[in-house]
């Protein structure tokens, strides 16, 4: 309080000897942009008092285009550098959206929204809540896997940091390079991995790029604390090393030794920049690096890895839960077979397990109603074809091997079907009406994205099964009519899940991350989904609802970590839904005008 006291008289004491024009002048250099900050987040503190002129256009946080009012022209000095027309937001979003629809592709769309966010922060993220559905498509699966494809072509500006394994040894200080000193979440890529694309390096720096915007979209986590990286260790795909646009080390990937004492140091570099609850989400990693640090990283450090946690395990889980009350079944009462035994497939199936733990099952007949099909067969003990690998043992049977997924669907008759192993068109005919023989309602959840690989379509799945089955995709497809009956596919968009954990994990300061999170989180998805949405075969809500959604998920997190002991953030909120909704991003832009305070008298 002195030290305000003090500043303040320093101010008066400075302006009573200013004349009248510099007194203005003086006010929007005081003006701190924290007050102007705070009616949005009053947890965010962004002081750009001395911020002025050509360098506010040129700042994404502050510029407003053609929206700052003559008053905050004449005042930062930006009178002249913009058009003289003044226009609101929502005028803007007109003209945002009139060029988004004159572009001829996806890819440009995604081209155009980028150097969008690159000029106005505020404008793009408000267009992204105002057009949610609309716009997922384009910034995130499944457009964003073609951008990564040809990321060294439509490359303008670096968002976020790359680190090279060459730059071991000085990882905190390229961390300190960042502007920003109070990052809370972080999306980490070694780019090995990128949906069911591959081993694209660097070029997977847009999933993280485009993770962390629906982070403020549609979880409304602030900008300002998020973070995208990308580890380069090189790449193993060779058509990248002989590409002259390539951006990242054209090398052959560094595994061992060297490459874990990299992501260790990376680990520890974070928290001594950032702190111990800063949220750092794996995605996109091999499955042999995936797992492991995982296991190795989850009880040290506030991280989860997507793939295998969060999106797809527990939108899935949610799915299925919800898929419940078609089937009138209990989740103890179905059998599941899993296309693929990567980290989706298993990562659902352990929340599968958790799930009908919590239903009074035990864990060994949990596990029994689980079985896994990966590119050698069916999951057995003692299989022909060779070993298992030590993540996919407990999935493991006493049974027949098997390769064909047409006979084995047969043979073990489940009553759901679950694709995440990028393999397109997995789902065959035969696959398709074998499960529509033995069940009257058969879950069918084709979640390989982007849609090149799905291993069926709505269409497919809808017809084959005269309309009966339960169907969820990866990726958007649009409704189908069967019979005279529209059916309105589900996505199972990991976006559902990921943005309101981290809102709820940040905001409630949970250290390590649980596994029981995600059931609170996939539980509370599906008791969205309402009696009119499973009528039109949506087993999620509306992606129109989806910022709701993210509250919602958050909420039911706070409530349950409070509960169970996870939080570290005290004294508990009694309002967890106010509480939360405190430290919501407010996409409105803020105002320039200088605030009200004592001026001395002439």
């Amino acid at each position: 309080m002195a030290m305000n006291l003090t500043n303040q008289a320093i101010r008066r004491a400075a302006v009573a000897v200013m004349p009248p024009w510099q007194r203005q002048l003086a006010a929007s250099f005081y003006t701190s942009g924290t007050q102007a900050t705070k009616k949005q987040d009053k947890h965010v503190e962004v002081n750009h008092s001395r911020v002025r002129g050509i360098d506010i256009l040129r700042n994404p946080r502050l510029n407003k285009g053609t929206a700052f009012n003559l008053k905050e022209r004449q005042l930062m000095g930006i009178q002249g550098l913009v058009p003289p027309v003044v226009r609101s937001m929502d005028e803007q979003v007109v003209r945002v959206m009139t060029n988004f629809y004159k572009r001829p592709t996806d890819l440009d769309r995604y081209i155009y929204l980028m150097a969008l966010q690159d000029r106005n922060e505020h404008l793009f993220y408000h267009v992204l809540t105002e057009h949610v559905e609309e716009m997922m498509p384009i910034v995130y699966t499944p457009t964003v896997g073609q951008a990564c494809q040809e990321y060294g072509v439509i490359f303008r500006r670096p968002r976020g940091l790359f680190i090279s394994i060459k730059d071991a040894g000085h990882i905190y200080d390229i961390l300190c390079n960042w502007p920003e000193r109070n990052v809370k979440a972080i999306v980490v890529t070694d780019g090995e991995r990128i949906l069911g694309l591959g081993d694209l390096g660097v070029y997977g720096m847009g999933i993280p790029v485009g993770k962390l915007s629906l982070y403020t979209a549609l979880g409304g986590i602030n900008p300002a604390k998020c973070l995208p990286i990308c580890l380069d260790v090189g790449t193993n795909n060779e058509k990248l090393h002989k590409d002259p646009l390539y951006i990242g080390w054209a090398h052959k990937r560094i595994t061992g030794a060297r490459y874990d004492a990299f992501i260790d140091e990376f680990m520890q570099a974070v928290v001594k920049r950032y702190g111990q609850n800063c949220l750092i989400q794996f995605e996109d990693f091999g499955n042999h690096n995936a797992f492991r640090f995982l296991e190795k990283y989850r009880s040290k450090y506030c991280t989860f890895n997507d793939d295998i946690q969060a999106g797809t395990a527990s939108v899935a889980t949610a799915g299925v839960i919800a898929a419940m009350r078609i089937t009138g079944r209990k989740l103890a009462d179905n059998t599941f077979v899993f296309q693929g035994a990567g980290e989706a497939s298993i990562g659902i199936a352990e929340l599968l397990a958790l799930a009908m733990q919590d239903e009074g099952l035990g864990k060994e007949e949990a596990y029994s109603k689980l079985w896994m099909v990966d590119s050698r067969g069916l999951l057995v003990k003692n299989r022909p074809s060779g070993g298992i690998s030590s993540h996919k043992l407990p999935f493991a049977k006493d049974f027949k091997p098997l390769t064909s997924l047409e006979e084995i669907v047969d043979a073990i008759k489940p009553t759901a079907l679950i694709g995440a192993a990028a393999v397109p068109g997995a789902f065959t005919e035969k696959v398709i009406r074998s499960m529509a023989s033995f069940n009257d309602r058969p879950i069918i959840f084709a979640l390989s994205n982007p849609t090149s690989m799905s291993e069926c379509t709505a269409e497919q799945a809808y017809t084959l099964t005269d309309g009966r089955c339960v169907f969820a995709s990866g990726s958007p497809f649009p409704p189908c009519t069967i019979g005279g009956k529209t059916y309105y596919p589900g996505q199972g968009n990991n976006a559902y899940i990921f943005p309101g954990v981290a809102l709820g994990v940040l905001t409630c300061g949970v250290r390590h991350i649980d596994d029981r999170v995600f059931l609170y989180a996939a539980k509370a998805l599906a008791n969205l989904v309402t009696q009119e949405h499973l009528a039109e075969g949506r087993v999620y809500p509306p992606l129109s609802q989806i910022r709701e959604v993210s509250a919602a998920i958050a909420t039911e997190v706070a409530e349950n970590v409070y509960r169970d002991g996870m939080a570290s953030a005290y004294p508990e909120p009694a309002n967890k839904a106010a509480y939360i909704q405190s430290f919501v991003y407010n996409t409105e832009y803020e105002s320039f005008e200088p605030a009200t305070w004592d001026w001395p008298e002439n």
